[in-house]
């Protein structure tokens, strides 16, 4: 909870750092995120469910790997800054090595801006950069950061929506049911694509 994140306003632009803790404490206070969507050959969606040891929505499904870069040089650089945060943790939570993806092997499509309380002490407010990339990978999960993966397809997701057997994490539950479905089926024409021009979708 030392880690310092990334303090932005509603556009993105930087105000400074901020502590994890701080930035998650009560009601929150903006910071900048990304959330991964990692496909495979089949075009099936990583997702994870996050461990009991995490202080927010712990317990709950989420897309592939959902962070925060840190406030140094390397992260905060324009556009790239996120991707190489993304490369970080997907090692740090999913043991996927260093070299498996690069900088160019994602593609930003947009940002989402959401606030949820996960309980009375605890909360998510983030400007979430959306990243998608594809490839067919080896997990080994970190189980302080993971308590269990699986590979869903379409279809399969739509299923666990409207179902209650599985808690899903805020943020994933609102863009799975906006513009997942629409970037899904798109996929092979976004993933050929330079990065979107920034765009923030607005979910709070």
């Amino acid at each position: 909870m030392k880690e310092m994140c990334i303090q932005v306003d509603e556009k993105d632009n930087i105000i400074g750092p901020i502590s994890k803790k701080d930035a998650h404490w009560h009601d929150g206070i903006l910071h900048r995120a990304f959330s991964v969507f990692v496909f495979n050959s089949k075009n099936e969606l990583l997702i994870q469910k996050r461990s009991k040891q995490k202080i927010t929505f712990p317990e709950h499904w989420a897309n592939t790997c959902c962070s925060h870069p840190l406030h140094v040089e390397d992260e905060m650089q324009d556009g790239i800054g996120v991707k190489k945060a993304a490369i970080r943790k997907l090692e740090h939570e999913l043991g996927i090595p260093l070299t498996t993806f690069n900088v160019s092997s994602f593609r930003y499509i947009g940002s989402v801006l959401y606030k949820a309380s996960s309980d009375v002490n605890w909360a998510e407010f983030e400007l979430d950069h959306i990243l998608l990339a594809r490839g067919d990978i080896n997990v080994q999960v970190n189980s302080n950061e993971v308590a269990e993966y699986a590979y869903v397809s379409k279809n399969a997701l739509d299923g666990i929506l409207r179902s209650e057997d599985r808690l899903l994490s805020p943020w994933f539950r609102l863009i799975a049911r906006s513009q997942l479905p629409i970037w899904w089926d798109n996929l092979d024409t976004l993933l050929e694509k330079d990065d979107a021009k920034p765009v923030i979708y607005d979910m709070r």
